[in-house]
C-alpha cells in the first residue's frame, strides 16, 4: 500500500481573533508541456480525483462520435460533465439525453439521492414525488456513459465494471491525458459506483492543461476536449448547479476557464487563455476549504483578473455565522508565502 500524500497548513477557520481549524491541501499547476508552475504539499501521490475527472470521461463518448451519433446539445454535453444540483433543467437534460439513446431512467445505475439544491428538493418533497436516479448529481455522466456502451456495442447492463468496452475506452483516454498507462492507475469505486482512478497531482494538472490548451495529445482528443470544454464554458449552471461554486467561477470568468469540482476537496481548473491546469486537493475532504484555496492560487499565480475575483470574494474568504445569523469568523487562505516558494523548486 503507498504512503498517502503529504499536506501544506493553507486554509485557516477563525472564530473572533483566533484561528479555529485549519485544513491543509496539496496542489499544482502545469502548463501542457508539464512543467510545474506551482507546487504545494506532495504533487506525486496519487489522489484519486472523483468527479474531478467528469470532463474527460465526458470527452471519451465525445471522442467516440456520440454528438454526431444521437444529436446531443451543448448543455447536455455539460451535464455529461457535472456534478449537478437536481434542478429540473438539469433533470431534462439527462432526460433527453436517454432518450436520444433509445434508453430510459431504469438503465441509470447511480443510486437515488434529493437534489442538492434546496428548491428542487422542496418542490418536489411539497409536489409529493419522490426522486428518482435522474437527481443522482452524477446521473448525466451516467447517461453519456450508456451513449458510450450503444456506440462500442458494449453491455449496458455491466457499465459500471472496469472490464466493459466503455470504461476501458473512458481509463485509456484518462491515461492519454495524464500521460499515463492504464494499468498503472489504482483504481476505486466511486460514489456512483463507476470505477474512479488516481493519479499524482503533477499528472492531473497536466491534464487540465491540456484540456485547456488542447497542445500535446491527438487532433481526435483535441476536437473531443474542445466540444466537452466549451459544452462547460457555455452552460455552468448545467456542470453544477444555480450559485454553486463551479457555475460561478466560470460565469466570472466569461470564457477564460473551464472547471469542476470533485468529492474529498478535489477541484480542477483548466485556465484557457494561459494554457494553465491546477488541480488541488484538500487533505481532509472537507468542502469548505477548496474554494478559498482555489481562488487564492489563482489570484497568487495571476490567472484569473481582479474584475473576476471580485465577483467571488464571497467563496475566497466565506463568513462564518452562528445559528442566529451572526458573522463570527471567516474561512480564508493563511499562507500565500507557500506558492511562491514552491514556485521556484
Amino acid at each position: 500500500m503507498s504512503n498517502p500524500p503529504s499536506f501544506e497548513p493553507f486554509v485557516e477557520v477563525t472564530r473572533g481573533d483566533l484561528v479555529e481549524s485549519v485544513h491543509a491541501i496539496a496542489a499544482c499547476a502545469s502548463d501542457a508541456r508539464g512543467n510545474v508552475l506551482c507546487a504545494i504539499g506532495d504533487i506525486d501521490a496519487p489522489v484519486f480525483l472523483r468527479s474531478t475527472a467528469k470532463p474527460f470521461i465526458a470527452a471519451a463518448a465525445i471522442a467516440a462520435g456520440a454528438a454526431e451519433r444521437f444529436g446531443l446539445e451543448q448543455r447536455e454535453i455539460a451535464v455529461m460533465s457535472a456534478s449537478h444540483a437536481g434542478q429540473p433543467f438539469h433533470v431534462e437534460a439527462v432526460r433527453s439525453i436517454l432518450q436520444k439513446t433509445g434508453m430510459d431512467e431504469s438503465a441509470l445505475q447511480c443510486g437515488v439521492h434529493a437534489p442538492y439544491n434546496a428548491q428542487a428538493a422542496h418542490d418536489l418533497e411539497a409536489a409529493g414525488v419522490q426522486p428518482t436516479a435522474l437527481h443522482n448529481n452524477c446521473s448525466g455522466k451516467h447517461a453519456g456513459i450508456l451513449a458510450l456502451c450503444k456506440i462500442l456495442g458494449a453491455d449496458p447492463a455491466t457499465y459500471l465494471e472496469p472490464a466493459n468496452p466503455a470504461q476501458q475506452r473512458i481509463l485509456e483516454m484518462c491515461a492519454r491525458m495524464s500521460d499515463q498507462r492504464v494499468e498503472d492507475f489504482p483504481l476505486g469505486v466511486d460514489g456512483c459506483g463507476i470505477p474512479v482512478y488516481a493519479t499524482p497531482l503533477r499528472n492531473a494538472a497536466l491534464s487540465f492543461a491540456r484540456l485547456a490548451s488542447l497542445e500535446g495529445i491527438s487532433e481526435s482528443d483535441a476536437r473531443a476536449l474542445r466540444t466537452v470544454r466549451d459544452a462547460m464554458v457555455a452552460y455552468p449552471e448545467c456542470v453544477s448547479g444555480t450559485g454553486e461554486f463551479d457555475a460561478r467561477l466560470m460565469e466570472a470568468g466569461a470564457g477564460m476557464l473551464a472547471c469542476k469540482a470533485g468529492a474529498e476537496g478535489v477541484h480542477g481548473a483548466a485556465l484557457i487563455d494561459a494554457g494553465v491546469g491546477l488541480v488541488v486537493k484538500v487533505g481532509d475532504g472537507a468542502a469548505r476549504g477548496r474554494g478559498p484555496a482555489v481562488l487564492s492560487i489563482l489570484r497568487a499565480l495571476e490567472l484569473l483578473p481582479e474584475a473576476a475575483l471580485t465577483k467571488l470574494a464571497d467563496l475566497e474568504r466565506p463568513i462564518v455565522y452562528n445559528r442566529a445569523g451572526r458573522a463570527v469568523g471567516e474561512v480564508r487562505a493563511a499562507r500565500i508565502f507557500a506558492i511562491e516558494k514552491a514556485s521556484t523548486r
